[in-house]
Protein backbone atom coordinates (compact mmCIF):
# COMPACT_ATOMS: atom_id res chain seq x y z
CA UNK A 1 0.00 0.00 0.00
CA UNK A 2 0.89 3.75 -0.69
CA UNK A 3 1.10 6.10 2.70
CA UNK A 4 0.66 9.86 2.19
CA UNK A 5 4.61 9.92 2.32
CA UNK A 6 4.59 8.19 -0.80
CA UNK A 7 6.17 5.52 0.92
CA UNK A 8 5.52 1.63 -0.13
CA UNK A 9 5.34 -0.50 2.73
CA UNK A 10 5.94 -4.00 2.20
CA UNK A 11 4.50 -6.74 5.03
CA UNK A 12 6.45 -9.69 4.39
CA UNK A 13 5.38 -13.22 5.48
CA UNK A 14 7.36 -12.96 8.24
CA UNK A 15 5.29 -9.95 9.84
CA UNK A 16 8.82 -7.72 9.35
CA UNK A 17 7.41 -4.06 8.15
CA UNK A 18 9.80 -2.53 5.70
CA UNK A 19 9.32 0.39 3.51
CA UNK A 20 10.83 2.49 0.34
CA UNK A 21 10.48 5.91 -1.01
CA UNK A 22 7.86 6.10 -4.23
CA UNK A 23 10.13 8.04 -7.06
CA UNK A 24 8.22 10.96 -8.21
CA UNK A 25 7.82 11.97 -11.60
CA UNK A 26 10.74 14.66 -11.13
CA UNK A 27 13.49 12.17 -10.81
CA UNK A 28 12.16 8.95 -13.13
CA UNK A 29 11.81 11.79 -16.07
CA UNK A 30 15.75 12.84 -15.55
CA UNK A 31 16.30 8.74 -15.33
CA UNK A 32 14.83 8.90 -18.93
CA UNK A 33 16.20 11.61 -20.33
CA UNK A 34 19.62 9.78 -19.75
CA UNK A 35 18.75 6.80 -20.87
CA UNK A 36 17.18 8.09 -23.85
CA UNK A 37 20.40 9.90 -24.67
CA UNK A 38 22.21 6.77 -24.40
CA UNK A 39 20.11 5.31 -26.57
CA UNK A 40 20.87 8.06 -29.14
CA UNK A 41 24.29 7.43 -29.28
CA UNK A 42 23.94 3.72 -29.48
CA UNK A 43 21.64 4.14 -32.43
CA UNK A 44 24.07 6.85 -34.12
CA UNK A 45 27.26 4.50 -33.59
CA UNK A 46 25.32 1.27 -34.50
CA UNK A 47 24.10 2.88 -37.78
CA UNK A 48 26.97 4.50 -38.97
CA UNK A 49 28.96 1.46 -38.67
CA UNK A 50 26.28 -0.38 -40.84
CA UNK A 51 26.49 2.31 -43.14
CA UNK A 52 30.36 1.58 -43.16
CA UNK A 53 29.72 -2.05 -43.90
CA UNK A 54 27.28 -1.76 -46.62
CA UNK A 55 29.81 0.95 -48.36
CA UNK A 56 32.44 -0.75 -47.90
CA UNK A 57 31.79 -4.57 -47.85
CA UNK A 58 28.18 -4.60 -49.95
CA UNK A 59 29.72 -1.33 -52.63
CA UNK A 60 26.14 0.43 -51.58
CA UNK A 61 26.09 3.71 -52.17
CA UNK A 62 22.89 6.43 -52.22
CA UNK A 63 23.97 7.70 -55.78
CA UNK A 64 23.46 4.25 -57.36
CA UNK A 65 19.66 4.93 -57.42
CA UNK A 66 19.99 0.89 -55.65
CA UNK A 67 16.38 1.19 -54.15
CA UNK A 68 15.72 -1.87 -53.21
CA UNK A 69 19.16 -1.49 -51.86
CA UNK A 70 17.97 1.20 -49.49
CA UNK A 71 15.02 0.22 -48.58
CA UNK A 72 16.80 -2.92 -46.87
CA UNK A 73 19.28 -0.59 -45.07
CA UNK A 74 16.01 1.62 -44.00
CA UNK A 75 14.61 -1.22 -42.78
CA UNK A 76 17.56 -2.08 -40.78
CA UNK A 77 17.30 1.20 -39.06
CA UNK A 78 14.14 0.75 -37.89
CA UNK A 79 14.93 -2.99 -36.68
CA UNK A 80 17.96 -1.44 -34.54
CA UNK A 81 15.78 1.58 -33.10
CA UNK A 82 13.28 -0.56 -32.06
CA UNK A 83 15.70 -2.97 -30.47
CA UNK A 84 17.11 -0.69 -28.81
CA UNK A 85 14.00 1.49 -27.63
CA UNK A 86 12.76 -2.09 -26.07
CA UNK A 87 15.64 -4.57 -25.67
CA UNK A 88 17.79 -1.47 -24.15
CA UNK A 89 15.93 -1.15 -21.27
CA UNK A 90 15.36 -4.85 -20.52
CA UNK A 91 18.89 -6.04 -20.73
CA UNK A 92 20.09 -3.63 -18.04
CA UNK A 93 17.00 -3.95 -15.68
CA UNK A 94 17.79 -8.00 -15.81
CA UNK A 95 21.52 -6.87 -15.20
CA UNK A 96 21.59 -4.73 -12.99
CA UNK A 97 18.37 -6.26 -10.86
CA UNK A 98 15.66 -3.38 -11.72
CA UNK A 99 17.89 -0.96 -13.10
CA UNK A 100 18.80 1.23 -16.76
CA UNK A 101 21.82 3.29 -16.37
CA UNK A 102 19.47 6.41 -15.98
CA UNK A 103 17.92 5.06 -13.15
CA UNK A 104 21.23 3.74 -11.10
CA UNK A 105 22.48 7.66 -11.71
CA UNK A 106 19.59 8.70 -10.10
CA UNK A 107 19.26 6.25 -7.51
CA UNK A 108 16.35 4.47 -8.97
CA UNK A 109 15.31 1.12 -8.93
CA UNK A 110 12.31 -0.85 -10.49
CA UNK A 111 10.71 -3.74 -8.12
CA UNK A 112 7.29 -6.04 -7.95
CA UNK A 113 5.09 -4.61 -5.50
CA UNK A 114 5.50 -7.05 -2.88
CA UNK A 115 9.46 -6.03 -2.71
CA UNK A 116 11.05 -8.31 -4.80
CA UNK A 117 13.08 -8.05 -7.50
CA UNK A 118 11.57 -7.61 -11.09
CA UNK A 119 12.21 -10.98 -13.75
CA UNK A 120 11.81 -11.00 -17.48
CA UNK A 121 8.54 -11.31 -17.85
CA UNK A 122 7.82 -8.12 -15.91
CA UNK A 123 10.83 -6.52 -18.05
CA UNK A 124 9.30 -7.38 -20.85
CA UNK A 125 5.32 -6.21 -20.81
CA UNK A 126 6.86 -2.79 -18.89
CA UNK A 127 8.70 -2.20 -21.83
CA UNK A 128 6.62 -3.00 -24.11
CA UNK A 129 4.07 -1.10 -22.96
CA UNK A 130 6.26 1.61 -22.49
CA UNK A 131 5.21 2.34 -26.16
CA UNK A 132 1.87 3.07 -25.81
CA UNK A 133 3.14 5.09 -22.35
CA UNK A 134 5.65 7.40 -24.77
CA UNK A 135 2.12 8.23 -27.02
CA UNK A 136 1.77 10.74 -28.55
CA UNK A 137 5.25 12.72 -27.75
CA UNK A 138 7.89 11.81 -25.20
CA UNK A 139 5.65 10.14 -22.33
CA UNK A 140 3.12 12.07 -22.80
CA UNK A 141 -0.05 9.18 -21.82
CA UNK A 142 2.70 8.08 -19.53
CA UNK A 143 2.65 11.61 -17.80
CA UNK A 144 -0.78 11.90 -17.31
CA UNK A 145 -1.19 8.38 -15.93
CA UNK A 146 1.59 8.86 -13.28
CA UNK A 147 -0.16 11.92 -11.97
CA UNK A 148 -3.55 10.14 -11.58
CA UNK A 149 -1.62 6.99 -9.67
CA UNK A 150 -1.13 7.91 -6.36
CA UNK A 151 2.45 5.68 -6.58
CA UNK A 152 3.25 7.78 -9.81
CA UNK A 153 3.35 4.23 -12.26
CA UNK A 154 2.53 4.60 -15.52
CA UNK A 155 1.48 2.42 -18.02
CA UNK A 156 3.68 -0.50 -18.38
CA UNK A 157 3.74 -0.39 -14.17
CA UNK A 158 0.04 -0.94 -13.97
CA UNK A 159 0.29 -4.13 -16.79
CA UNK A 160 3.60 -5.98 -15.30
CA UNK A 161 2.84 -4.73 -11.27
CA UNK A 162 5.89 -3.07 -10.79
CA UNK A 163 6.82 0.15 -9.00
CA UNK A 164 10.09 2.60 -9.22
CA UNK A 165 11.30 3.88 -5.92
CA UNK A 166 14.19 5.33 -4.50
CA UNK A 167 17.58 2.60 -4.36
CA UNK A 168 18.88 2.28 -0.65
CA UNK A 169 22.43 3.22 -0.14
CA UNK A 170 24.75 -0.17 0.24
CA UNK A 171 25.77 -0.72 3.66
CA UNK A 172 28.72 -2.67 4.13
CA UNK A 173 30.96 -3.89 6.83
CA UNK A 174 34.02 -1.61 5.83
CA UNK A 175 31.69 1.20 6.37
CA UNK A 176 30.51 0.51 9.99
CA UNK A 177 33.40 -1.36 10.83
CA UNK A 178 34.82 2.11 12.77
CA UNK A 179 31.03 3.26 13.83
CA UNK A 180 30.91 4.23 17.02
CA UNK A 181 28.82 1.88 19.19
CA UNK A 182 26.09 2.75 21.68
CA UNK A 183 26.99 2.08 25.30
CA UNK A 184 24.43 -0.96 25.66
CA UNK A 185 23.85 -2.48 29.20
CA UNK A 186 25.52 -5.46 29.48
CA UNK A 187 25.59 -6.27 25.89
CA UNK A 188 27.58 -4.96 23.11
CA UNK A 189 28.66 -6.74 19.40
CA UNK A 190 30.93 -9.48 19.30
CA UNK A 191 31.96 -8.22 22.84
CA UNK A 192 29.15 -9.87 24.54
CA UNK A 193 31.01 -13.38 24.33
CA UNK A 194 28.21 -15.37 23.40
CA UNK A 195 26.11 -14.16 26.27
CA UNK A 196 22.92 -13.11 24.57
CA UNK A 197 19.81 -14.15 26.55
CA UNK A 198 18.84 -16.38 24.14
CA UNK A 199 16.74 -17.96 26.21
CA UNK A 200 14.18 -15.31 26.21
CA UNK A 201 13.78 -16.11 22.00
CA UNK A 202 10.56 -17.97 20.94
CA UNK A 203 11.15 -20.39 18.19
CA UNK A 204 9.11 -18.43 15.54
CA UNK A 205 11.80 -15.89 16.50
CA UNK A 206 14.44 -18.39 15.42
CA UNK A 207 12.40 -19.42 12.46
CA UNK A 208 12.77 -15.79 11.75
CA UNK A 209 16.27 -14.94 11.99
CA UNK A 210 16.42 -18.88 10.04
CA UNK A 211 14.27 -18.36 7.44
CA UNK A 212 16.24 -14.71 6.19
CA UNK A 213 19.65 -16.46 6.18
CA UNK A 214 18.12 -18.69 3.89
CA UNK A 215 16.74 -16.35 1.49
CA UNK A 216 18.92 -13.61 1.80
CA UNK A 217 20.74 -13.52 -1.65
CA UNK A 218 17.49 -13.23 -3.14
CA UNK A 219 16.79 -10.46 -1.18
CA UNK A 220 16.88 -6.87 -2.61
CA UNK A 221 16.25 -5.16 0.41
CA UNK A 222 18.52 -7.08 2.40
CA UNK A 223 20.31 -4.81 4.66
CA UNK A 224 17.25 -3.28 5.59
CA UNK A 225 15.41 -6.22 6.06
CA UNK A 226 18.54 -8.06 8.17
CA UNK A 227 18.65 -4.62 10.75
CA UNK A 228 15.03 -4.93 11.07
CA UNK A 229 14.60 -9.00 12.03
CA UNK A 230 18.12 -7.97 14.38
CA UNK A 231 15.98 -5.06 15.98
CA UNK A 232 13.29 -7.23 16.85
CA UNK A 233 15.47 -10.12 18.32
CA UNK A 234 17.32 -7.54 20.59
CA UNK A 235 13.74 -6.05 21.51
CA UNK A 236 12.87 -9.70 22.50
CA UNK A 237 16.23 -10.32 24.24
CA UNK A 238 15.63 -7.32 26.52
CA UNK A 239 18.78 -5.48 24.36
CA UNK A 240 19.06 -1.94 23.00
CA UNK A 241 17.38 -1.96 19.50
CA UNK A 242 19.72 0.75 18.20
CA UNK A 243 22.18 -1.76 18.31
CA UNK A 244 21.25 -2.32 14.94
CA UNK A 245 21.88 0.93 13.80
CA UNK A 246 25.62 0.82 13.85
CA UNK A 247 26.27 -3.12 13.72
CA UNK A 248 25.34 -5.03 10.26
CA UNK A 249 21.89 -6.81 11.08
CA UNK A 250 23.31 -9.90 9.36
CA UNK A 251 26.43 -9.75 11.87
CA UNK A 252 24.00 -9.82 14.62
CA UNK A 253 21.67 -12.38 13.42
CA UNK A 254 24.74 -15.25 13.23
CA UNK A 255 25.99 -14.50 16.22
CA UNK A 256 22.77 -14.70 17.95
CA UNK A 257 21.51 -18.07 16.19
CA UNK A 258 25.32 -19.44 16.84
CA UNK A 259 24.85 -18.50 20.43
CA UNK A 260 21.53 -19.72 20.65
CA UNK A 261 22.91 -23.62 19.27
CA UNK A 262 25.85 -23.66 21.73
CA UNK A 263 23.21 -22.83 24.51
Amino acid sequence: MNTPDDTLRIDTPENVIFGYRVAGIGSRFLAAIIDSVLIVVLEVVVNVAMLLVARFVFNFSFASGDSSGLAWLLGLFGLIAFAFLWGYYIFFELLWNGQSPGKRRMGLRVLRLDGTPITLSESIIRNLVRLVDFLPAYYGVGVVVMFVNSQARRLGDLAAGTVVVHDRAAVTLESLAAAPVRANPGLTPSVSGGRWPVERLTSRDLELAEDFLRRRETLSNRSALARRIAQALLTRMGADPALAEHVPGEVLIQEILEARAKA
